[in-house]
């Protein structure tokens, strides 16, 4: 039970709770409605191996950064709860489950795939120079818009839908992990590792985050005026802007703030996209 237990905190099922809503957004757009069962499963699989994958990858880069963390060394993997070796099975099972379900969606997928695995690769080392690093992160988010449009249309047809959705991504997910970077400002200033909060500070880091979010909001709002303008698509548009007001409001209380709070948002930018399509 307790290896059941390493294992589901390790790859961090919940984490997908972010990336799904946004798949789904992506693949109800370009499909206009509700895609074909098959299709949507086999989106989900890519999805979840992908997102299995890059955290696996994302924890087996970072051991021993997280091991010398007082917040993060209590890890799975940095703790020895999970060896190396296992980890690397974690990782080659996500990519099989993704790589399989790119394959059997179409070529054009297929042929994609391996741009995410690079993100992958890449953004974890970001920290180790640049504090641009929170723009990894949200590159990796970004890009499940993008696949969940072409998952459908297997072209780049009409999708700037897609890229107006993935730019909100970008921001949103750069803005939330700037606040989350404010759990290790110590630990980062004492070890050189770069963010936007150890380099610049927690005022103009959260400035930053601010910004970000007030870009995320605008790109939602082109989204609206350039597809939808339905009144039930102003609501949720207007929840979405709340709620990236709130997470700032409380971000002291990063649980609250980076967790829950952005749950609701990626369920809400969901249901913003799903009303455009199906309402009035």
């Amino acid at each position: 039970m307790n290896s059941l237990k390493n294992y589901a905190n390790f790859i961090k099922f919940e984490h997908t709770l972010f990336s799904l809503p946004l798949i789904f957004a992506g693949t109800f757009l370009a499909a206009k409605g509700f895609p074909p069962w098959k299709l949507l499963v086999l989106i989900i699989l890519a999805g979840t191996g992908a997102r299995t994958s890059a955290l696996a990858i994302n924890r087996i880069l970072d051991r021993s950064i997280d091991a010398l963390n007082p917040r993060t060394e209590d890890r799975e993997l940095s703790s020895g709860k999970i060896s190396l070796s296992k980890a690397y099975i974690v990782t080659v099972l996500g990519l099989v489950a993704y790589f399989v379900s790119a394959y059997l969606i179409c070529d054009l997928v297929l042929y994609l795939s391996p741009i995410p695995l690079v993100v992958f690769i890449v953004y974890p080392l970001m920290k180790r120079f640049t504090p641009l690093c929170h723009l990894g992160v949200g590159l990796g988010l970004a890009l499940a818009p993008l696949g969940g449009w072409i998952a459908v249309t297997c072209s780049f047809n009409g999708i700037l839908p897609a890229v107006v959705l993935s730019l909100f991504t970008l921001c949103w997910v750069s803005g939330f992990d700037i606040i989350y970077a404010t759990l290790d400002e110590e630990f980062d200033n004492r070890s050189g590792i770069y963010s936007m909060v150890s380099v610049y500070g927690r005022d103009i880091a959260l400035i930053i985050s601010s910004a970000l979010h007030q870009a995320a909001f605008f790109f939602a709002a082109f989204l609206f005026f350039l597809m939808f303008k339905s009144i039930v698509a102003g609501i949720f548009l207007a929840v979405i802007g709340f709620l990236l007001f709130l997470e700032h409001r409380k971000a002291e209380n990063v649980d609250l703030a980076f967790f829950k709070i952005n749950i609701l948002i990626g369920v809400a930018i969901f249901l913003f996209v799903l009303s455009g399509i199906y309402l009035p």
